[in-house]
């Protein structure tokens, strides 16, 4: 048996298509035995256990200690589901998921780290945590695992990268694997009827070019950056327009109040966002640099792909800027964008289901050797 384990990971749509769907993909598509063990939060613990297995029926799902900063002392809890269980390999989402797995480290029980990230550098370069224990120590705690790890899963090249010059890690047993795609955008059916039914849902026109923003407005995403980069374009032509699948906030309405009827902004459940991407002509990556972002796979990138987007974004995000110039599937934020580099949407999807396909099922194959 394999265990999938995260610490502290939330339900939300990274973690159905990150977490479950890459369980329910070993289980169903590998003929492997894999459970996924979450400890989460007991902050709304019933309520969160609930939305986990109902995507996941065969999970374990059981309270942490109560504060991050006490991570280790859920060793105990584990101890107790590993002995029951008996994995061969351990998967460790996190840094500190992986720390805790590494305690049952022996030559019956592997230790694979599926790295995010670079764990260190995100949480002090946007303060992701408020502990200076936790801040103080994750570089320590990531450089073990990368190091000690039976096996590593890197979301990107320059991930990679990052390990050979931070931690001097020199192992070839690792593989790449992007952020994948979330179930639901398997089922996409891109018509001139569905993108003209899901821009009169949004009181979009036929004749306007519209630049999309999914997801999380944090700190890492650099709104002043899209700003700057949009507000010229919005100016230039009233059939420009901006669509914003997120919360609003304080941007957005200055956006808004900016640029009257040319900001749409809606907020919609992580299984509707296909449904309103395909709306847009363009989706939009655009972040500061950052070796957070450096290192990043946004799962954003193959949503706008599956959604039929060309994609416009940043110098050195992760592997994929240089992507986006070898396949010919966007631009960069400093190339001028005019009429005839309008995207094809049945031929951008094409190119997305090749995207996911090749990176989810033949490098996590790799995993189980």
């Amino acid at each position: 048996m394999i265990i999938y384990l995260t610490y502290n990971d939330l339900p939300s749509g990274i973690f159905s298509s990150q977490v479950i769907d890459v369980v329910n993909f070993y289980n169903q598509k590998l003929n492997t035995k894999v459970k996924l063990v979450s400890l989460i939060s007991f902050r709304q613990f019933f309520k969160n256990k609930k939305k986990i297995i109902q995507e996941c029926p065969t999970a374990i799902v059981i309270p942490m200690f109560p504060g991050v900063h006490r991570w280790v002392l859920n060793y105990w809890l584990l101890a107790c589901i590993f002995w029951i269980l008996n994995p061969e390999k351990i998967i460790g989402r996190s840094v500190l998921a992986t720390k805790l797995a590494m305690k049952f480290q022996n030559k019956n029980c592997k230790i694979i780290y599926d790295g995010r990230g670079a764990i260190a550098a995100e949480w002090n370069e946007y303060n992701v945590v408020s502990s200076d224990y936790l801040k103080n120590n994750i570089l320590e705690w990531e450089k073990d695992v990368v190091l000690k790890s039976d096996f590593r899963i890197a979301v990107s090249n320059q991930l990679l990268e990052y390990w050979h010059t931070q931690f001097k890690y020199n192992s070839k047993n690792h593989v790449v694997i992007p952020c994948t795609l979330n179930h639901i955008y398997d089922q996409i059916y891109i018509t001139d009827k569905s993108i003209s039914d899901s821009r009169k849902l949004l009181g979009l026109n036929k004749g306007d070019t519209v630049f999309a923003y999914s997801g999380s407005l944090a700190g890492w995403q650099s709104f002043d950056l899209l700003y700057n980069f949009v507000s010229p374009i919005l100016k230039s032509n009233f059939h420009n327009k901006i669509l914003f699948l997120s919360d609003i906030d304080a941007n957005i309405h200055k956006l808004q109040n900016e640029f009257s009827n040319q900001v749409v902004c809606k907020k919609v459940k992580p299984s509707e966002v296909p449904n309103y991407l395909i709306a847009a002509d363009y989706g939009l990556l655009i972040r500061e640099e950052s070796i957070t972002n450096k290192v990043a796979s946004p799962v954003k990138f193959a949503e706008y792909l599956a959604c039929g987007l060309k994609i416009i974004i940043s110098d050195n995000l992760g592997d994929y800027s240089q992507y986006v110039l070898d396949h010919k599937c966007g631009f960069l934020m400093s190339q001028k964008i005019n009429e005839n580099t309008m995207a094809d949407k049945l031929n951008n999807n094409i190119l997305s289901r090749m995207f996911h396909k090749q990176y989810f099922t033949n490098y996590y194959s790799c995993v189980l050797k």
